[in-house]
């Protein structure tokens, strides 16, 4: 007998038969690239961002090795900074404030000497020459040769006689005094065309510990200058032979010694602020043991008639 097929309720479904692919030249057809020739353009892309990458790197290295500032430099060590140091001084020397307050002022300190008769001193000469009662200091305060210095220095002189900083001589007449402050204004007769006059300064703001420099002509030798530091205010002296209290003094440790009576106190910036006029010695001896007094330039400038600060 012939048996009938069984057929399950399930149905497989049934895979759909590959599609020839179109012919090439077949209307409304997309051309699709094979494989191997998609591989072959995305390699060459890579490779043409990593030319562009190296590219670039080189680029910056060279800029960065082209400029200086750019590079990372090593370290100095102390014998190549010595010797930088050492150079730079030589082609450049350091110039301490103390020379340029000298040079600032010394175009206005003159030699001031007072001149008297023979025979005037005391001495048994009769002869009609002059000698030298004493050597000091001035400063020029106006250009038109109008100088300061102390009345002790000219007290009693027949002639006065003042040499300018360019080593011209002139003599000179004393134009004004003012004992109590031992200050004497002096004009020369005839002075340099390019004479130039001090700036004077307000001690206002001087204070103690300021450095100043001290200029003229100790014992007649000079110009001469010696630093120190202002080591009191409003001081007072009293003469040696005890006729005379000076007061509101300056008080300083620059060297001063006899021939610097009549010479600038001046700052760092070669600004006048005082009138040296005096050394303190309990031993009575004509030297510097560390304290001199200065009249300060408000005083000085009185003196000639000039207004105050």
């Amino acid at each position: 007998m012939k048996r009938v097929p069984l057929y399950s309720r399930s149905r497989r479904p049934t895979e759909p038969a590959a599609e020839p692919p179109p012919a090439p030249d077949a209307p409304g057809s997309a051309a699709v690239a094979p494989p191997v020739a998609a591989g072959r353009w995305a390699a060459l892309a890579r490779h043409e961002r990593r030319l562009w990458v190296a590219l670039l790197i080189a680029l910056a290295v060279a800029f960065w090795w082209s400029s200086p500032a750019l590079r990372a430099k090593p370290p100095l060590t102390m014998e190549q900074i010595d010797a930088a140091m050492r150079q730079s001084i030589e082609e450049k020397p350091l110039v301490s404030p103390f020379s340029r307050a000298y040079d600032a002022v010394i175009p206005s300190v003159v030699r001031v000497v007072g001149l008297m008769t023979e025979g005037d001193d005391g001495s048994d000469r009769k002869e009609n020459g002059t000698v030298e009662r004493g050597v000091g200091t001035g400063v020029v305060i106006i250009d038109n040769g109008t100088i300061l210095t102390n009345l002790h220095v000219v007290a009693g002189a027949k002639k006065v006689r003042v040499t300018f900083f360019d080593g011209s001589e002139s003599d000179a007449i004393v134009l004004s005094t003012q004992p109590e402050n031992d200050l004497a204004v002096l004009r020369a007769k005839t002075i340099p065309d390019d004479l130039e006059a001090a700036t004077m300064r307000s001690t206002a703001d001087l204070a103690t510990g300021d450095q100043v420099v001290a200029v003229g002509f100790p014992f007649g030798i000079g110009p001469s200058a010696s630093a120190g530091v202002v080591s009191g205010l409003k001081r007072q002296f009293r003469s040696p032979d005890g006729q005379q209290m000076l007061t509101n003094l300056i008080q300083f440790d620059a060297a001063a010694n006899p021939g610097n009576s009549g010479g600038p106190l001046v700052t760092m910036d070669g600004e006048v602020v005082g009138i040296v006029t005096a050394i303190l010695n309990p031993n009575r001896q004509r030297v510097f043991i560390g304290i001199g007094f200065a009249v300060p330039i408000e005083n000085a400038a009185s003196a000639a008639g000039m207004p105050p600060f």
